[in-house]
């Protein structure tokens, strides 16, 4: 086999403020592809999401998945030495990374058009929760906030009680839009020349992603409703109980999926007409009825029938997992998609391997790093000797391999 090609943004040096889930998402995934991210954490403990939990081999789940293939560098940018070896770092940076307090990169000197001035081609990047202008721009926003905020909180759960979705979804929206305007970006300065200050919001983000239920309220007249497992505005299309205990979800997007489902499923063709579920409004409409139905034949099926049925009626249909379920499923162990990525002391995990395939191009999957491992090596190859390094670390400058 040819030896793999080059990872596509190998020779490009990301510098990261970063702390938590969004900015760090973007990072790893910048490092994924081959640049080299240097996180800049505070001595003393670093980015707090390290202290998450401690499930992973005693590291935080969050933070593992985050922050692989990254080297993390300790700096107090309280002292002015401090500030002036960020400065020299980001002097031979590509892309600059932060989402500090707000207010905090200003105070600090890092503000996106300081840094353009002093460094015309790096990309400063800014990752806020609700903007940089505005009335809420002074406002922290962590990712239940936001979706507080976005009317999200009120799409997600029953018609008695309003959920969080479970997962960091605010946050994983922001991280994904740093990450591909930075790469845009990346591509617009190697054609132009010129290097674009990026900025994204938590909020921007997941308002985009509301874009759907936010049309079809202003202009229905009605948010969509809790519906818990369901899907608001398609029926049917949400998890049904077979007679063996498992849930089933089935999906019916369009007019020959209803006719087979009635046929070939519930054994019932002259529900194709039925002017209650004649078309997908008719059958929103009709909910609860149409449920009944569905129910009443799946406490006549196991789940392995109901999905056999519904796989040759052609209809889109797969069991309700558990996370345990999930991490065995075989489209992820049949396909390799699990790596060995190396822990603080010498513990390792499997992890997922990035999800956007590039042909001939291994993935990179390096250690998360230590507080403050790297440290020492970074600031030597800025020039900075032994003896420079023991004061700076005496004078708390800098942290030690694992501060």
């Amino acid at each position: 086999m040819p030896p793999p090609l080059p990872l596509p943004l190998d020779g490009i040096t990301v510098v990261s403020l970063e702390q938590a889930v969004a900015a760090p998402f973007a990072t790893r995934q910048l490092a994924d592809l081959g640049a080299r991210v240097i996180k800049v954490e505070r001595p003393g403990g670093g980015d707090f999401a390290r202290r998450y939990d401690t499930t992973v081999h005693g590291q935080a789940s969050y933070f593992v998945w985050l922050n692989r293939s990254k080297e993390s560098v300790t700096l107090d940018l309280k002292s002015a030495r401090g500030r002036a070896i960020l400065a020299r770092l980001l002097a031979g940076a590509d892309v600059f990374v932060q989402n500090l307090a707000p207010g905090a990169a200003d105070r600090l000197g890092l503000g996106a058009a300081e840094l353009q001035a002093r460094h015309p081609s790096l990309i400063p990047c800014t990752l806020t929760g609700y903007g940089t202008d505005g009335p809420w721009a002074d406002r922290k926003a962590y990712d239940l906030l936001v979706q507080c905020q976005t009317g999200l909180l009120q799409l997600t759960g029953t018609p008695e009680e309003a959920v969080r979705v479970g997962i960091s979804v605010a946050d994983i929206a922001g991280g994904m839009y740093l990450y591909t305007g930075i790469l845009s970006t990346l591509f617009t300065r190697a054609t132009t020349g010129r290097a674009h200050a990026v900025e994204v919001s938590l909020f921007d983000a997941l308002a985009e992603w509301m874009s759907q239920p936010a049309y079809y309220t202003r202009y229905g007249g009605t948010q969509p409703p809790r519906v818990g497992a369901q899907h608001a505005t398609v029926a049917p299309y949400g998890p049904f109980t077979a007679a063996d205990g498992k849930d089933v979800l089935l999906s019916v997007q369009n007019e020959p999926e209803w006719a087979a489902l009635c046929a070939h499923v519930l054994g019932r063709p002259e529900l194709t007409d039925d002017p209650r579920f004649a078309t997908g409004s008719d059958r929103v409409a009709h909910r609860e009825e149409l449920n009944a139905l569905i129910a009443a034949r799946f406490r006549e099926l196991t789940s392995e029938r109901a999905m056999a049925l519904l796989d040759e009626a052609n209809i889109a249909n797969a069991g309700v997992n558990s996370v345990h379920e999930f991490l065995d499923h075989p489209v992820l162990t049949e396909r390799d998609r699990w790596s060995k990525v190396g822990l603080p002391g010498a513990q390792a995990m499997e992890a997922l391997l990035p999800p956007v395939r590039l042909a001939g191009v291994e993935p990179r999957m390096d250690p998360v790093p230590a507080p403050g491992e790297h440290t020492d090596r970074v600031l030597a190859a800025l020039g900075l000797s032994p003896a420079e390094l023991d004061e700076l670390r005496a004078q708390g400058v800098i942290g030690g391999p694992t501060s």
